[in-house]
């Protein structure tokens, strides 16, 4: 351990403010919170909770929230006085402890962002919110607008604090504080601050979305839309082009930025050869979430998802060579859908028009993979996530929505709907998961323009235009009949497929131009 941490840690009940990336590793490894692997990542363990639990999550009720927050099973209501009854045994219960404190940011632009004062009880939750978050430029102590308190080891009482379990995530938007306990889960500190700003930024006129972004040489932006497991950060992450970030970010009339300062990938099934990028990056600084180590040697198995598929490892942006140093960029030329379909109907990609786009970013069509949320099983579900990532946006969805349009017809950006997910059958009879390689080769082709000079076929069903072709993708999966064996069985997975969409959208009050636009 340092000199400065090591005197740091002679009092009783010691805090350290703002401590480096060096000292928390030391704490970490001293108070055996996890350990080095091979590759100097922080491997830890997470015990039962290896994902969200969105049951726990609640928002304060109130003056500020009651008419503006969009209150159901995503966003559940619990009022203040529970809040500050739980707050307040939390905060004594760490101030009783050894803990970390930080300033921290939220948002890189200059005039929307957050100033956030991390508080934690663990070193390695520490070292994740540093990574995560972004490290102001100069010391902003005293100035934060808001507080995150985690405490893992404290416990709420359900019956006592009026929460769904021992675990708790709550926003209080008045108050201007997030509170996580009962979780060791570190995904949650993230996610709630991207809820905090996802609230914030409509008031601003900014689109918050949950989305990575890439920029080419010659400064052209790309926005990937998904929920985990899609692609969203393997494609991203492109040797070939600069990284902005991978998961969180802002749209405004003039500007694409990055609400953070890292990266959370999902590790299961890892390789150096088709994902580079994110193998590289995670390194001393890095931590492993939930990711097995060969006993003897400390090497990582990617493959075993024994505790979980949802493996993580959360890196700094510093570890991307290939990054937007500035951490934002202009506006984007290319849209891009991410969506995994378990049926193996929808093509690897459809070109939209304005109207398709609002329907597909209210709809989220997608599936659930490597369980990211508490309660999920090993089995793969197909699911609806309006604006491609519901549980995290508090406000209606025809916020977001208006927004993405107000910004498509400012800028002209065209939008891609890119299945990464079965082909030639569904999911549980005969179908394959299109590879990585013809993914990218899609994505480059949208990138390069190429795709918005082919010859298009517009699909019966859902009326997508589709190329009749594209270098380096085998065109029989282009138009994703052909490459069923069974015309009729196809058939049926679409209308299987166009019924539940239709269903699904009956809850959006929208012109009925979006309507149509649906799959008929």
């Amino acid at each position: 351990m340092t000199t400065k941490a090591a005197a740091m840690a002679t009092a009783q009940n010691p805090i350290h403010v703002d401590p480096t990336q060096d000292e928390l590793i030391e704490f970490a490894l001293a108070r055996e919170e996890g350990r080095l692997a091979s590759n100097g990542a922080l491997a830890v363990e997470t015990g039962a909770r290896t994902g969200r639990s969105p049951k726990d999550r609640y928002i304060v009720q109130d003056k500020t929230t009651s008419d503006t927050v969009d209150w159901g099973i995503v966003n559940r209501p619990i009022e203040t006085d529970q809040f500050t009854q739980l707050w307040t045994k939390v905060n004594q219960f760490l101030n009783k402890k050894e803990h970390f404190i930080s300033h921290l940011q939220v948002g890189a632009d200059e005039n929307d962002h957050v100033k956030v004062k991390v508080m934690t009880e663990l070193a390695w939750h520490h070292l994740f919110t540093q990574n995560l978050f972004i490290k102001p430029k100069r010391s902003i102590a005293g100035q934060t607008d808001w507080t995150l308190m985690c405490a893992p080891n404290y416990k709420a009482d359900p019956a006592v604090d009026g929460t769904h379990s021992e675990a708790a995530i709550m926003i209080n938007f008045t108050e201007k504080k997030v509170l996580v306990c009962g979780t060791h889960y570190a995904g949650e500190m993230k996610k709630s601050m991207f809820s905090v700003l996802n609230y914030m930024c409509p008031e601003h006129d900014i689109l918050p979305m949950h989305c990575a972004a890439n920029m080419g040489e010659n400064e052209d932006v790309a926005l990937f839309f998904g929920l985990s497991g899609t692609g969203k950060t393997t494609l991203s992450a492109d040797p070939k082009r600069f990284l902005i970030g991978d998961d969180e970010h802002g749209w405004s009339r003039d500007a694409v930025f990055n609400f953070e300062g890292g990266c959370y990938a999902k590790c299961i099934d890892l390789s150096q050869e088709k994902e580079p990028v994110i193998w590289d990056a995670i390194r001393r600084g890095s931590i492993m979430e939930n990711v097995v180590l060969d006993p003897n040697t400390l090497i990582p198995d990617y493959s075993d998802g024994s505790l979980t598929q949802n493996t993580r490892a959360g890196y700094p942006r510093k570890h991307i060579p290939l990054r937007v140093e500035a951490n934002q960029a202009g506006t984007p030329n290319a849209v891009i859908f991410l969506t995994c379909d378990l049926y193996g109907v929808l093509p690897p990609v459809s070109v939209l028009s304005k109207e398709q786009a609002a329907y597909h970013f209210l709809s989220g069509y997608t599936a659930l993979v490597g369980s990211t949320e508490v309660g999920q099983t090993a089995s793969i579900q197909s699911t609806f996530s309006t604006c491609f990532g519901a549980p995290f946006f508090p406000r209606p969805p025809a916020v977001y929505a208006k927004l993405l349009m107000k910004r498509m017809e400012e800028t002209g950006a065209n939008v891609y709907l890119v299945n990464t997910g079965w082909t030639g059958g569904d999911y549980s009879n005969g179908g394959k998961r299109f590879s990585i390689p013809t993914t990218r080769a899609i994505i480059d082709a949208i990138l390069s323009g190429e795709i918005n000079n082919c010859e298009l076929e517009t699909l019966p069903g859902f009326n997508f235009s589709v190329p009749k072709a594209l270098r380096h993708v085998d065109a029989n999966v282009l138009n994703p009949k052909n490459a069923w064996s069974d015309a009729n069985a196809f058939d049926e997975k679409r209308q299987t497929l166009m019924d539940l969409f239709k269903e699904n959208f009956k809850k959006f009050d929208v012109d009925q131009s979006i309507v149509d636009a649906g799959p008929q």
